[in-house]
């Protein structure tokens, strides 16, 4: 009777156990849930922003990229399925707009990156003024992009600054702005002036963070300055460098109101200055073809996707990422 009444007593304690922890579980989980919710409302505020300016207008131009859109007379949308996409393929002005653009690309990218290594390189080895320069050589990137653009549009005009100071030297003057061969350079030449500052901040930001003791070392070694720049300053820059370089492909690639304001939004001369996003611009805005703009911007942003991937790849995804 005794043993029987200690396995109860035991079987009792084990199932108030039991219960104690089945209700610590609930307690927890009803924890876990007022956390879950409390960081969620956190992030709202996130979430809405992303919802309404992110996600839902790649949901929308995939909807507008399927269909023709009518403005005029009421609003009406006409299902074409693919049409958008494959007149792309057929369509003259696209693969111009693209073939500028890979080419303004491939020139501005690399030169402003360089100058911005260089630039910060200059102010971070300790030259008198340093903080003057640095403002000095910021000023074009606080500079509005159009005030920029005009103040070259007067330098490359037929009567501007830059045929004034050729005649002045005995050379003969150029019509800048109506070369084909020459238009865009001129806009890729006052990119790379004014983008290349604040790429300087970036890098002159990350040498700031080399610790001086492997520059120390590379000294014991015997290296000189150029050595200590190749093997100590560039491998300790390249998850910096990747960063640059991707900002610029996305920056360089959606290149638009210089283009605007250089051609009267038209492109010219001969589609010389005619760009990815200022053909968007046209199909949507004079053309009233919401759709077909639509089309053009998921080319424009398949393109920069894969560039940035490659990039990635040559860069190292898995050094960069650490």
């Amino acid at each position: 009777m005794h043993q029987r009444s200690l396995h109860l007593t035991r079987c009792e304690i084990g199932g108030g156990f039991l219960v104690l922890q089945a209700r610590k579980r609930r307690r927890k989980t009803r924890g876990n849930i007022a956390e879950d919710l409390a960081g969620y409302l956190f992030m709202m505020p996130a979430i809405l922003v992303l919802l309404t300016f992110v996600i839902l207008p790649i949901v929308w131009a995939v909807f507008l990229s399927l269909h023709k859109v009518q403005l005029l007379g009421g609003i009406k949308y006409e299902f074409i399925g693919f049409r958008n996409f494959t007149r792309l393929v057929e369509d003259e002005r696209v693969w111009i707009a693209l073939k500028n653009t890979v080419e303004y690309v491939a020139i501005v990218v690399p030169i402003q990156t360089i100058l911005a290594l260089v630039l910060a390189v200059t102010l971070n080895s300790g030259i008198h003024g340093k903080n003057g320069w640095r403002i000095l050589y910021f000023l074009p990137t606080v500079t509005s992009s159009a005030v920029l653009t005009l103040i070259f549009m007067w330098i490359y005009n037929t009567d501007g600054l830059l045929n004034d100071f050729l005649a002045f030297v005995g050379l003969p003057t150029y019509n800048w702005l109506g070369d084909p061969a020459v238009a865009l350079k001129g806009i890729m030449i006052m990119n790379i002036w004014s983008t290349a500052p604040f790429y300087m901040v970036i890098y002159l930001a990350a040498l700031q963070d080399i610790p001086q003791s492997l520059y120390e070392a590379a000294e014991l070694d015997g290296a000189n300055d150029w050595q200590k720049f190749i093997h100590v300053t560039i491998p300790m820059l390249k998850p910096v460098t990747f960063f640059v370089v991707a900002m610029g492909i996305i920056g360089t690639f959606q290149l638009f109101d210089q283009s605007y304001i250089f051609s009267n939004g038209n492109g010219g001369p001969n589609n010389a200055t005619l760009t990815v996003v200022l053909l968007i611009y046209q199909a949507v805005f004079r053309n009233l073809q919401m759709g077909y703009g639509a089309a053009i911007a998921f080319l424009l942003a398949t393109v920069i996707i894969i560039i940035t991937l490659v990039q990635r790849r040559i860069f190292g995804g898995s050094e960069i990422g650490r």
